[in-house]
């Protein structure tokens, strides 16, 4: 069972309805919650609206449906303001059959399908792992967060071992290889960066600098901790709105360029040009 949603809140029209093979699958993937991947998912899909492409999101968490309800949000205020602002459409999954990720990807045209998981393990999300051209999984910058990935020696801080989703990663980049030849682009997002603790920070980025050449993942810095992301929620605006944000400030103009750099080091829009499946 299935939501969709779009800028009108209407279904998405009979003539976008169709085999995806061309779509460009970009999956949102991390078992922790509170680290900022509903924000980073619909920035990334904004980000690549505003470059022409046609992106179409699923929400597979039913429970919490934050990327959604950022969207929602998003449409409703343009609406009640008379603003036009772009808007993809974004579908619940109101299932844990893996089928039902599968047959939302077979039957929707887009040149972006950009997938937010749940903050748990759960079949769906498995199945939507599976067939990701690009995963991104965003941290937040602590060895707390860093364990889901990878376990550390507390004396040392060195990595001792590939936490259980790394090797649920590594598996399901395997057999992606073995059956269509695709090599998934695995990219792990510092987020929430903060400009103190500068020791820790250290620490965690040659843990993780160590964890990535053992699993084989592209580190790239995400959005950092700003007021301004937990501001945008109820309007349903980003960074890229920069005509409708309640004020402007240096730290609004910093916060755009991080995206900018974020959006440059994924390196999505080469792959989206290309059809790459």
């Amino acid at each position: 069972m299935s939501t969709t949603v779009a800028a009108t809140d209407t279904p998405i029209a009979p003539d976008m309805v169709g085999p995806s093979g061309r779509a460009h699958r970009i999956v949102l993937g991390n078992e922790k919650g509170g680290t900022g991947k509903s924000t980073t998912a619909v920035h990334i899909a904004l980000a690549l609206a505003a470059e022409g492409r046609r992106v179409a999101v699923a929400d597979l968490d039913y429970r919490q449906r934050s990327t959604a309800r950022y969207l929602e949000n998003r449409a409703a205020w343009a609406k009640r303001h008379g603003h036009e602002l772009s808007q993809p459409a974004v579908t619940v999954i109101d299932s844990e059959d893996a089928a039902a990720i599968e047959r939302w990807m077979a039957e929707t045209v887009a040149d972006v399908l950009l997938i937010d998981t749940p903050g748990r393990d759960s079949l769906v999300g498995r199945a939507a792992l599976a067939q990701a051209d690009t995963l991104i999984t965003p941290i937040n910058d602590s060895f707390m967060d860093l364990d889901l990935i990878g376990q550390v020696d507390p004396d040392s801080y060195t990595v001792t071992r590939p936490s259980f989703y790394a090797e649920l990663v590594w598996k399901a980049r395997q057999r992606r290889a073995q059956t269509d030849g695709v090599a998934v682009d695995w990219v792990v997002l510092r987020n929430r960066l903060s400009p103190l603790e500068a020791r820790n920070r250290r620490r965690v980025g040659d843990a993780m600098a160590e964890l990535s050449r053992r699993v084989g993942f592209r580190i790239v810095p995400g959005l950092s901790e700003r007021v301004i992301y937990r501001e945008l929620f109820p309007r349903g605006l980003t960074l890229m709105d920069a005509g409708h944000l309640p004020d402007t400030q240096l730290s609004h103009v910093a916060a755009r360029a991080e995206l900018r750099e974020m959006m440059l080091a994924l390196n999505i829009a080469p792959a989206v040009k290309a059809g790459r499946t």
